[in-house]
């Protein structure tokens, strides 16, 4: 795909952030670990035996459940949801979180090219924060603008619809990039040209 000519006459790109700019797995997985610390820490069972079992059940089943699983598979109290919630929020990575390498020549490139770029994210807004403050951007994080749709309480094509029109701008000036269905249905709603971020440089 060649992305210079389709961003050739934009002046805008929209960014998801999980599996779009780095893989969502890499955040979760380093809280599954911090986790598992913590349980060994207080109920003396293996944190590895713990994190291998979450990990597998992520690689096959996702993200939904997981604590409820790990729970009855290591007997785990109820009460422990609470930390694992919290970990989501405020966890302090062992390892920062890397852009997938094309995302970060594109964003690169934009901004030589001095476009504006704006990320918009679904999701537990203090959760996406996190992961961006722990992100290494190579110096690009003051060239972003960051919307949280659930802080905003509005689907991501009004928040789409709001960036075009506060940058005076028509859908035809602007292009979003994400991952999954829900984006490109949410980008046809407000008329916007959409790709799937794995096909840049692919």
């Amino acid at each position: 795909m060649d992305i210079n000519q389709i961003v050739k006459d934009k002046k805008l790109v929209i960014f998801e952030l999980d599996d779009v700019l780095f893989p969502a797995k890499d955040y979760l997985l380093q809280v599954y670990y911090l986790f598992a610390q913590f349980i060994e820490y207080s109920e003396q069972k293996s944190a590895q035996n713990i994190l291998d079992f979450m990990r597998k059940e992520y690689e096959t089943a996702g993200a939904e459940n997981i604590f409820q699983k790990t729970a009855i598979k290591f007997e785990l109290a109820e009460t422990y949801k609470h930390n694992f919630d919290l970990l989501h929020e405020n966890a302090r990575l062992p390892l920062k979180l890397l852009l997938y390498k094309n995302m970060l020549n594109f964003l690169q490139e934009l901004v030589v090219d001095r476009k504006k770029i704006f990320i918009v994210t679904s999701g537990n807004p203090l959760q996406q924060l996190n992961k961006i403050k722990q992100t290494e951007w190579n110096g690009l994080e003051k060239y972003l603008t960051v919307y949280f749709a659930e802080e905003l309480n509005q689907d991501k094509s009004e928040i789409f619809n709001n960036i075009l029109t506060g940058n005076n701008l028509s859908p035809k000036d602007a292009l979003v990039v994400g991952a999954n269905n829900f984006d490109e249905t949410q980008s046809n709603l407000s008329n916007l040209p959409y790709i799937v971020s794995l096909e840049i440089y692919k």
